[in-house]
C-alpha cells in the first residue's frame, strides 16, 4: 500500500500515525505529541520498548491499545536492558541463519524517571557496551504518573508533592540532572535535546539518530500541564520559550562535535518561561535571578563548546 504524505517545505512528514489517536493523555501533553512525532520517523519497521509511565499507562489500557508497531511494556528500570536483548537476539538470529536482515531498528523510551534516576545504571551499560539503538528520553521533570514526585530532572525551584514549597522550603533544591552531557561522556555516536514545539528539528534527530550505527540518545523536553500547573492551551508556546530562555537548549553532538540547533546570543529572561508555570509561582527575585544568572552560566558553555563565538 503506497504510504500518504502530507507536504510542508521543505519536508515530507508521513500522515500515517504509527502512535495511533484515542489514548488517555491528559489535554495539552506535551508527552504524546513528542511521542507522536519520534513514531510518525521511527516508521513500521521497528521495535520500541518502553519503560512503566505515562506513556506507557495512557497509550495500551486493555483491551485497546495506541501502538501500531512492535511494542513492549517492561518494569520502570529496565528498558535498555531488554532493548539490549532484544538487538542482541535480532543479531544473533541472522548470524545462526535463522532469520534474514530486515534492518529493524530498535528504540527504547523512558520518562525522566525511568532515564534519570532508577533506569540509568542499565542504559549506562547498553551504551558502553555500543548496542544498536536509539533510547528517547520524555522529559516531564517529575514522576508525574504517580503525583508528581521530584527527579533529579526536576529544576531547581520547582514544587512537586514530595518538594513542595513552604516557610522551610522552596521546593526542589538541587539543580536538573544534565543527561545529555552523561550520555555524551560515553563517547557514543549521537546525542541531542529536542522539543516538540520544535517539530521538525525533533523529527530530523530522530532520523539522524536512527541512521547512526551504535547507540544514540535523545533527550526530549516534555511540556506537563499537569504537573507544571500550566495551561493546556500553552503547551506549546511553554516548549517555544524553555528554548528562547536558554533552560533547555536544542542542540545534538555527533561523534563528539557540538552543533547548536537554534542560537540565541540574547536569551529571553527566564522570568518568561516560569510565568506560565505555578510550580514556579512562589519563587522571589532573588531566587530567580539565581536560576537567572546559572542557565546564563550553562549557555554559554554550550555556545564554547560548539565554536560560536
Amino acid at each position: 500500500m503506497m504510504e500518504k504524505y502530507s507536504l510542508f517545505v521543505p519536508r515530507l512528514v508521513t500522515t500515517e500515525e504509527n502512535f495511533a489517536p484515542g489514548h488517555r493523555a491528559c489535554i495539552g501533553c506535551g508527552e504524546a505529541l513528542a511521542v507522536r512525532h519520534v513514531c510518525k520517523v521511527l516508521g513500521k519497521n521497528v521495535i520500541i520498548v518502553n519503560a512503566t509511565g505515562c506513556i506507557e499507562i495512557f497509550s495500551s489500557l486493555f483491551p485497546q491499545t495506541s501502538w501500531q508497531v512492535p511494542w513492549i511494556h517492561t518494569l520502570f528500570e529496565n528498558v535498555s536492558a531488554v532493548v539490549s536483548g532484544v538487538e542482541s537476539a535480532y543479531k544473533a538470529r541472522i548470524r545462526k541463519g535463522k532469520i534474514k536482515d530486515r534492518g529493524v531498528k530498535f528504540v527504547g523510551f523512558g520518562g525522566d524517571g525511568a532515564t534519570a534516576d532508577i533506569g540509568l545504571q542499565p542504559l549506562s551499560g547498553a551504551m558502553e557496551r555500543g548496542h544498536d539503538f536509539l533510547y528517547c528520553c520524555f522529559d516531564n521533570e517529575a514522576y508525574m504518573n504517580t503525583g508528581i514526585q521530584r527527579s533529579s530532572s526536576t529544576p531547581y525551584g520547582a514544587w512537586t508533592t514530595t518538594a513542595p514549597a513552604g516557610k522551610q522550603s522552596i521546593g526542589q533544591i538541587t539543580w536538573k540532572k544534565n543527561l545529555p552531557e552523561i550520555a555524551v561522556a560515553h563517547k557514543i555516536p549521537y546525542v541531542a535535546t529536542a522539543c516538540p514545539s520544535y517539530p521538525f528539528d525533533l523529527m530530523d534527530k530522530v532520523k539522524r539518530g536512527m541512521e547512526m550505527e551504535g547507540p544514540a540518545y535523545i533527550h526530549i523536553l516534555s511540556v506537563c500541564p499537569t504537573g507544571w500547573r500550566s495551561s493546556p492551551n500553552q503547551t506549546i508556546e511553554i516548549g517555544r520559550l524553555a528554548v528562547e530562555t536558554g533552560v533547555f537548549p536544542l542542540y545534538e553532538v555527533i561523534n563528539g562535535e557540538y552543533r547548536l540547533s537554534f542560537d540565541f546570543p540574547k536569551l529571553k529572561p527566564v522570568k518568561e518561561y516560569m510565568k506560565y508555570q505555578r510550580r514556579f509561582g512562589h519563587l522571589t527575585d532573588d531566587v530567580i535571578g539565581r536560576i537567572q544568572a546559572r542557565v546564563e552560566e550553562e549557555y554559554l558553555k554550550l555556545r564554547e563548546k560548539a565554536g560560536v563565538k
